[in-house]
């Protein structure tokens, strides 16, 4: 079934005389635009298979005529359905297409070295690192480079030889015959596993993989302000890349754990602090918890239940600027609830001493809310 009934030479943007050249022309810079490798259009691999499609009909001259004379219900009574082969890259739809190089060389240059795969790894710091920044020694399982072999997988004295099934190209085609042609289709080698070499006589050391897995010391350096669950990336630091591609990176998950008394609020840090209500009225100074060590602070009269004192610059430094956030103190009043009848009788004959003015015109603050708790 056609994946499109789309017209065939709309889609390639050229006459219905158009010659195999004007063709062959309009689908190169099509398959530039439209390959997923290039084009970030969310429909562009559905684009990319629609004009394939058409340059694969339109270009033999069987299925054109087919095409010209009853259009796409001919294909498909003729048994025609189109490639379905999945490209991995650009490099490949040129070289099942025309027979070369996406940069038009002649036949395709076979494998090719590929990036290795990245690795994740993980590591926990204290709060006082975060926020001073730190370094950090870790250890991920990667793979290297063999060095008996010097990467090749073969034994000492030996070489991979070229696979006998692809002669060294890492794919193989498929021909088949129908009514309307000769239809190609190509894949990867099964023998070779698309590598393009087979070896004879493995290295023992890495079986004849060319790799092993290794141990690999990091040094990583944690820049202050860093928060839970951000990722550091290593590079180069990954697997080795396949037929001498570049190494993968490293993604190192940072892990930041809690301080006891603290909250982190972006870059400001929370604490809480409880005082008596006396203390509250009166003033008072609290210690409370820093990644720098205890802190001491100043609470002036009259402080309300639900208060926030705000230090200025005592909070985490920010990774985009350096600068350094607050420390905000959430203040807990706490108010008596077992009282002796003669305590009874003193707060309540302070309260009438107090007079409105001591609250302040404010009968939700503190002194507030101990009046309302003795009605």
């Amino acid at each position: 079934m056609a994946t499109t009934e789309q017209d065939y030479y709309e889609l390639l943007g050229v006459p219905r005389d158009a010659s195999h050249a004007d063709i062959k022309r309009a689908f190169r810079r099509l398959a530039r635009e439209l390959h997923p490798d290039v084009s970030e259009a969310p429909d562009a691999e559905r684009s990319f298979r629609a004009v394939a499609e058409a340059y694969e009909v339109l270009s033999d001259p069987e299925r054109r005529r087919t095409y010209d004379r009853f259009g796409h219900a001919g294909l498909r009574t003729g048994g025609y359905a189109p490639m379905d082969a999945d490209f991995g890259s650009l490099s490949d739809v040129f070289a099942a297409f025309f027979g070369e190089s996406l940069f038009g060389g002649g036949a395709s240059a076979g494998p090719r070295p590929t990036r290795g795969p990245d690795v994740a790894a993980h590591v926990e710091i204290d709060l006082a690192d975060a926020a001073r920044g730190t370094t950090v020694e870790a250890s991920v399982r990667a793979a290297r480079s063999c060095a008996p072999c010097g990467g090749t997988g073969a034994a000492a004295g030996t070489s991979p030889i070229a696979c006998p099934s692809c002669g060294g190209a890492g794919r193989i085609q498929q021909v088949s015959r129908t009514i309307l042609g000769q239809m190609v289709r190509t894949g990867t080698c099964p023998r070779c596993d698309g590598v393009g070499t087979i070896v004879e006589t493995p290295c023992e050391r890495c079986d004849g993989d060319g790799r092993t897995l290794e141990d690999v010391p990091l040094e990583l350096q944690i820049p202050a302000g860093i928060h839970d669950g951000q990722r550091i990336r290593v590079r180069g630091q990954g697997h080795a890349g396949a037929l001498g591609g570049p190494p993968g990176d490293v993604y190192v998950s940072v892990e930041v754990k809690p301080m006891e008394g603290l909250r982190r609020a972006g870059d400001d840090l929370v604490a809480r602090a409880s005082v008596t209500m006396v203390e509250a009225a009166t003033g008072t100074t609290i210690t409370v918890p820093t990644p720098t060590g205890p802190l001491e602070v100043e609470l002036g009269p009259g402080t309300q239940p639900g208060a926030v004192h705000a230090v200025r610059g005592r909070g985490m430094p920010s990774l985009e600027t350096g600068r350094h956030g607050d420390l905000l103190v959430e203040v807990e009043v706490r108010v008596p609830n077992r009282l002796t009848p003669e305590q009874r009788v003193e707060l309540l004959r302070l309260e009438e001493t107090l007079g409105e003015d001591a609250y302040r015109d404010d009968d939700d603050g503190f002194l507030g809310k101990l009046k309302s708790a003795f009605r």
